[in-house]
């Protein structure tokens, strides 16, 4: 992502045909979450949404969509969908949730800004819309320290980051660049060697020494640091007002033309979700980390999770020109053409969820359907 210096992210991006993306990996299709016996139940009375039996909603199991994870563990989506059961899927990668959505599997999705900007412009422009934004923040470079101390020594050391392409890969890519590095995209190859690693692997990796540090979003982070990992940079750092989008909501174009009310009802419940974690930050966490443990069979442990979790800001705002700047970031390290991404938002139910819940509307930096 920018370094300090960088001016102010741009509002528009010019038209250029979409090249092939990056051929991205996706770790498994998503997998069907357990069923949420205690936080599924039905208000007596409660109708369905535009009719619908379900709202099939997708997320990972990561601190960043802590969104999802608290309004799923406390029941809220369920809340807001009244009869209309709340389905759920977690995912380990963006591209297998991309799958989902187009193929239907999904309907609603929280998701990174790369995964997004490349479902958008693959499809023409056709497939998705951002509807909403969900969290800042809550990704760190952190190093072994025996053998990097400073910012200039990470030249000539292998640093991990979770797939090519992906959020994390293009920032790294970035700040290497500006530092004046060079490196091959795609190979990882140059005068930083580049590791995709999987974040369920990386720490292990890091502990045997295979790593000398790695740029992850938490709680990857935090598990580097517990084995011994010193945090070197946090990117919110490198951004104006420390803020950059980092999970977004998604919807299928198709499924959010045919039940807006369904998806207006997701997001009532995201900003009422949002809303409970600024209020009761330490309940949240906790709610957080035990939907994590029900999606994983594994808990985190306190030295990881409450480090992970002061560094992630949740958000309503998708924080459109951070993501423009983002786009940008790719096209420079040569994984993405200069896309179209006017028209990627629709924040119009968005902005009438926050008019009536009494909070200030937010806008699509240029990006938007208007």
């Amino acid at each position: 992502m920018p370094a300090i210096s960088s001016p102010l992210p741009r509002r528009g991006l010019t038209v250029l045909a979409v090249l092939p993306l990056l051929a991205l990996a996706a770790c498994g299709y998503g997998s069907e979450a357990k069923d949420d016996a205690a936080n599924q139940k039905v208000a007596a009375g409660a109708k369905k949404i535009d009719g619908l039996d379900s709202v099939k909603i997708g997320y990972f199991g990561n601190l960043t969509h802590a969104t999802a994870l608290v309004g799923r563990q406390q029941g809220l989506f369920q809340k807001e969908l009244g009869a209309t059961k709340a389905d759920y899927a977690t995912f380990n990668a963006g591209p297998s949730e991309i799958e989902a959505l187009n193929s239907g599997s999904i309907d609603i999705g929280w998701i990174g800004p790369s995964p997004a900007i490349n479902g958008y412009t693959k499809s023409g422009g056709r497939s998705l819309k951002i509807i909403g934004g969900s969290a800042s923040g809550g990704v760190k470079l952190v190093v072994n320290p025996k053998k990097i101390k400073s910012l200039k020594d990470v030249k000539g050391k292998r640093i991990a980051t979770p797939q090519l392409g992906n959020t994390q890969d293009v920032a790294f890519l970035n700040w290497a660049a500006e530092q004046g590095y060079k490196v091959d995209a795609q190979s990882g190859k140059g005068d930083v060697t580049v590791v995709r690693s999987d974040n369920k692997v990386t720490p292990d990796a890091f502990k045997a020494g295979s790593l000398d540090g790695a740029w992850v979003p938490e709680p990857t982070a935090s598990k580097l640091v517990a084995e011994g990992g010193k945090v070197l940079l946090d990117e919110s750092d490198l951004w104006p007002d420390k803020k950059f989008v980092i999970t977004n909501v998604i919807v299928s174009q198709k499924f959010l033309k045919a039940h807006p009310k369904a998806v207006e009802a997701v997001l009532r419940a995201s900003v009422r979700t949002n809303k409970w974690i600024k209020a009761n930050p330490d309940a949240a966490k906790e709610s957080a980390n035990k939907q994590l443990e029900a999606d994983s069979g594994k808990s985190l442990p306190p030295a990881v999770l409450d480090p992970a979790w002061k560094s992630i800001q949740t958000t309503d705002d998708p924080l459109a020109a951070t993501l423009d700047t983002e786009a940008d970031h790719a096209v420079k390290a040569g994984l993405l053409a200069k896309p179209d991404l006017k028209g990627i938002y629709d924040l119009t139910l968005l902005n009438k969820v926050l008019g009536a819940e009494g909070a200030p509307k937010v806008d699509a930096a240029g990006l938007g359907t208007d």
